[in-house]
């Protein structure tokens, strides 16, 4: 199968609510859309190493538990996908997945300890991905911050993993992406299980070691990582 030449994706930009805010505004971004593909880096938490951190929002954005978040994806930073820009190329399928992390500054380091998963989706009956889903809402996803959170500054991680290489170890893509946010009004009635980034994934996971092209294909999938958290 065909795959465009480094048709990476990067999350980019946020929404709340269904309001679109400025591109770039409460992202720590890279300037370089690849993959990250071991594991067990730390440069899993917010990207990095390979794709160094070049582009710091000062800003953090204020939300309420409860709040609908959307997470943007583009090829690249410049790329405008409601004018049909490319999301990621077609052939990258996979998973979408969101974690959450309470900190003490939204602006300050990423903590390794800490991270709970609050969204994913993966293979539906029909055959489609994640992925599929993304290009077909123009790399949007909304994700919802759990209502029972405490108030704070937390870290928003957005990833996909695209599998078309993860036949072999070392194979799956992993693309992340960290926002900055205050969250307010929440019921801080159930504290979230958290885990370590890297130690949510290891290599030979089913759902990060896996071959999409034998014979016959996939009808199921396990998504790698914990359960999402709930209230």
């Amino acid at each position: 199968m065909a795959i465009t030449p480094h048709a990476h994706t990067i999350f980019m930009q946020i929404g709340i609510n269904g309001v679109m805010e400025p591109k770039w505004d409460y992202l720590r971004l890279p300037e370089y859309d690849g993959p990250i593909t071991n594991v067990n880096s730390a440069d899993l938490i917010c990207n990095g190493g390979p794709n160094p951190i070049k582009k710091i929002s000062p800003k953090v954005a204020n939300v309420k538990a409860g709040d609908t978040i959307t997470l943007q994806w583009a090829h690249t930073l410049d790329t405008n996908t409601q004018s049909g820009g490319m999301v990621i190329d077609a052939g990258h399928k996979g998973p979408v997945l969101a974690y959450m992390a309470k900190v003490a500054s939204a602006t300050g380091p990423a903590p390794q300890q800490g991270w709970f998963k609050i969204y994913h989706d993966g293979l539906t009956s029909d055959g489609k991905w994640a992925v599929d889903r993304l290009i077909a809402k123009k790399g949007r996803v909304d994700v919802q911050i759990p209502a029972c959170l405490q108030d704070g500054d937390y870290l928003l991680r957005g990833e996909l993993i695209a599998l078309h290489g993860a036949g072999s170890q070392n194979g799956a893509q992993l693309y992340m992406e960290c926002a900055q946010l205050r969250v307010a009004g929440g019921q801080n009635i159930k504290a979230p299980q958290t885990y370590s980034i890297p130690g949510i994934y290891n290599a030979r996971d089913p759902g990060i070691l896996i071959n999409l092209y034998s014979t016959p294909a996939p009808k199921t999938y396990t998504i790698p990582g914990p359960a999402v958290f709930t209230c």
